[in-house]
């Protein structure tokens, strides 16, 4: 953590305990299976919908970590703008997960969202010491994102109606993986208490400005 410039030249607005780190979300699904991945992850979409609604209204900071997918001379806007425009596979998961704009993001080139990447500096300036995760492909990108996050310490949480993978299967042991070894919180979306977190964070935030 910085030892003097705390506010990242005031482009860090937020200050929370817990983030929403949303993982591949934004994807065209264009590759050879795609389309199997597709039947699980839009029921999964709309689980995450609903949680990232819950989490803006509990003032929870928005984290997309995406892949640009080989559009290596696109942004993130274009690879949104990629993903509704054109008739591509992942169109009505990223009708529901659109950003808005006042969520972060940031451009991953592999598979796990710390690497080579700005998010670590992200969530030290937003003092985030827990995650929940969310997105695509559960067994590959949320769990390898989930490892780096807990070689990092934080406290992770992965609610099990909000990842999918092109395997259900496959899907499933790496939920069992991720709480066995990682210690990972896979309850339901529906019941996870976002406002106590967001509380918890809130008081903390009170104390860091009384001193």
């Amino acid at each position: 953590m910085p030892a003097k410039n705390y506010d990242l030249h005031g482009n860090a607005p937020d200050r929370c305990d817990v983030a929403l780190l949303l993982v591949d979300v934004i994807n065209d699904l264009e590759f050879a299976n795609g389309k199997q991945l597709l039947k699980p992850a839009l029921p999964a979409a709309r689980h995450i919908a609903a949680l990232k609604q819950r989490a803006r209204d509990a003032r929870i900071p928005v984290i997309y970590a995406n892949d640009n997918f080989g559009r290596w001379r696109s942004d993130f806007n274009e690879v949104v703008e990629h993903c509704l425009r054109d008739d591509v596979t992942g169109r009505p998961i990223v009708e529901l997960l659109a950003p808005q704009r006042e969520d972060y993001f940031v451009l991953k080139p592999k598979h796990s969202a710390f690497f080579a990447t700005v998010l670590q500096t992200l969530l030290e300036y937003l003092k985030a010491k827990r995650l929940i995760l969310a997105g695509f492909a559960g067994d590959v990108c949320v769990l390898i994102t989930a490892a780096d996050a807990y070689l990092r310490d934080f406290e992770i949480y992965v609610p099990r109606d909000c990842t999918a993978s092109a395997s259900e299967v496959e899907n499933r042991k790496a939920l069992q993986y991720m709480a066995r070894v990682l210690h990972a919180d896979t309850t339901p979306s529906g019941k996870l208490d976002l406002r106590k977190l967001a509380g918890r964070s809130k008081r903390g935030a009170k104390t860091r400005r009384a001193r």
